[in-house]
């Protein structure tokens, strides 16, 4: 892997067996996250194929891989619980339409404006909150509940006894995972560690006494359960108005007063579920199976209601656009972080707004035709490079072979234990988490460490792209603080005049130090501000120059400006009315003068 940092030539045959290598660590890894986002297994598959054929082709990366992603994955686990998959597709599509205006309106420049602070907080919480997102497997007799705090019907289940076998075997299965996956490249790296570990733990269940839970019969559960759900919403739907609870059995003659609400209805029904589910009497649902059918996506338009007059549905509406700007945000940031990580392992430059339109195009397919949405992955890209793939050949290979393993192998993904898929995320977690962020406690500046610590605390407790946000906000402040500081007013005598020599920017930050500076009443007639080494930068520094020459006009003083930078003189310029100033070159400039 240290030799990567080579600029070698794209070769067809390289191109391809690094794709196989590829789509061989990016199957588990979507089949993982998706159990990560509570959707169907598939729409991880379809979404991969989609994301990672499309930007192969006209992305501004060459041999950058995308795919279904776990930043993107763990933004959706609520929203799935909440809305259901079609809402859920919709905000698929409306992701792909922002990261193409984004694309389109040149933006990706603005990657350079993350600091370094805020992506390792921003990397940090990712690993976070991949990793929080894995326990929900060590949970079993998954049932539908009520969340009377955010006034819905969820998921919920029983954790496994910490000495029960299942237990016992699910930990031992996500060691051995993990240990091979960490020592194996110690002795080769011929075959991709995570599919080595995933390959001996599924020989281990298949041919052993080991039982232990697979992706048929999570995948089962997940389907049971989600079916389960929209059985509940659309039983209470219809009869919620005609339920009676005790002293309200006159309920539809009882005043507004003393009719429950909704939320103690659906805490008294939730009560009733509970009570089937303790007797075992779930819902009864179709007869489903856990098989990651080989069939071909077809096209689908989401369903969903565009009754605004709903406020159900309208909220559902406001939600999906909320959640795509936050998927689109994520995605982006991943995927240019991504990009300059390639550039400069292979010395080449990729084309950052090209790549934004290719992603956001694939995300539009992959919404259409039943997938969730991605973004680069870092892992991959890292495993297609190390295996010598450098051009679109190596993305365009991955993604085929992911459509054939779709198509003719389903059955292989079906046999992999769950355990050993957790094993594989918490590997990534491991390797995701920049452990050298803890080092720099006491070493940079105490602003910078608190960036960090609250992007990632943010990314765990709302999501990643308010993370980012604020971490900007705050490193912007920091900045502005810190710029405000460092102007400085020093004068001198010079025969009737006087001389400010003024240094640092001159901004809505530093206007207060800059007033301070100057004593218009012990100045001479003739006062001059020497901008030498200071340059004017908004519209707060033209206004305090103004102010500053009002106060020398009412004192029958004259104030001038001299050794304005061409920024300046612009900005002052531009201003016209609103400061009096005259700018001639090679002469001193008066602020305020008679006209």
């Amino acid at each position: 892997m240290f030799d990567l940092i080579t600029r070698r030539r794209a070769n067809l045959k390289n191109d391809v067996l690094a794709g196989l290598t590829a789509v061989l660590t990016l199957i588990p890894e979507a089949v993982a996250f998706t159990f990560v986002a509570g959707i169907d297994p598939m729409m991880g598959l379809y979404g991969s194929f989609f994301i990672g054929f499309i930007t192969a082709v006209f992305g501004g990366r060459p041999g950058m891989i995308s795919g279904a992603a776990g930043s993107m994955a763990v933004v959706t686990t609520a929203f799935i619980i909440m809305f259901g998959l079609e809402y859920l597709l919709a905000a698929v599509v409306l992701t792909g339409i922002l990261q193409v205006l984004f694309g389109a309106f040149k933006m990706g420049k603005f990657i350079r404006l993350l600091p370094h602070p805020v992506m390792l907080g921003f990397v940090n919480g990712l690993a976070i909150v991949i990793g929080m997102a894995q326990f929900r497997q060590f949970k079993e007799n998954t049932h539908v509940i009520y969340d009377q705090t955010h006034d819905m019907f969820t998921y919920a289940g029983d954790w496994m006894q910490l000495t029960s076998p299942a237990m016992l075997t699910m930990m031992g299965l996500i060691a051995l995972t993990m240990s091979i996956v960490y020592f194996l490249p110690r002795f080769t790296k011929a075959i991709p560690a995570p599919l080595a570990a995933i390959v001996v733990c599924t020989l281990l269940v298949t041919f052993t006494p080991l039982d232990s839970k697979l992706v048929s019969q999570v995948v089962l559960d997940q389907r049971v359960s989600m079916v389960e759900k929209e059985i509940i919403n659309e039983r209470f739907d219809a009869i919620k108005d005609q339920i009676p609870y005790g002293d309200y059995a006159q309920q539809a003659q009882a005043t507004a007063a003393d009719r429950p609400t909704l939320a103690e209805i659906k805490a008294k029904w939730a009560a009733d579920q509970e009570r089937m589910v303790a007797n075992g009497e779930k819902e009864k649902v179709e007869p489903l199976d856990g098989s990651l059918k080989g069939t071909l996506p077809s096209l689908h338009f989401p369903e969903i209601s565009w009754d605004l007059t709903n406020s159900k549905a309208l909220d559902a509406l406001v939600t999906v656009f909320l959640l795509a700007l936050i998927l689109s945000s994520v995605g982006l940031i991943e995927t240019l972080m991504t990009l300059s990580l390639i550039d400069e392992i292979t010395q080449t430059r990729g084309q950052g707004n090209r790549e934004s339109i290719a992603q956001g195009s694939g995300n539009i397919l992959s919404g259409l035709f039943g997938g969730m949405c991605g973004c680069a992955m870092i892992g991959q890209s890292m495993v297609c490079l190390n295996s010598g793939g450098r051009g679109r050949a190596s993305g365009v290979a991955t993604a085929i072979f992911m459509l054939m393993f779709i198509l003719f192998f389903p059955g292989l993904i079906e046999m992999i234990p769950v355990a050993s898929l957790i094993g594989v995320m918490f590997m990534v977690v491991i390797a995701t988490f920049e452990w050298s962020s803890l080092r720099l406690f006491g070493r940079v500046p105490k602003s910078e460490i608190f960036i960090i610590v609250v992007v990632s605390a943010v990314t765990v407790l709302l999501d990643l792209a308010v993370a980012v946000g604020i971490g900007m906000v705050i490193s912007a402040l920091v900045y502005a603080w810190n710029s405000a500081k460092e102007i400085r007013v020093t004068s001198e005598e010079e025969a009737d005049a006087k001389i400010y020599h003024l240094k640092g920017n001159l901004f809505f930050g530093s206007i207060t130090s800059f007033k301070e500076g100057f004593a218009p009443h012990q100045d001479p007639v003739k006062t001059y501000i020497d901008f030498s080494h200071a340059r004017i930068c908004d519209q707060s520094g033209i206004e305090a120059v103004h102010a500053l020459g009002e106060r020398y006009k009412a004192l029958n003083k004259t104030l001038y400006l001299r050794h304005l930078s061409p920024e300046s003189a612009k900005l002052l310029q531009k201003a016209g009315d609103l400061v009096e100033v005259n700018i001639v070159e090679g002469q001193y400039a008066p602020v305020a003068h008679s006209a």
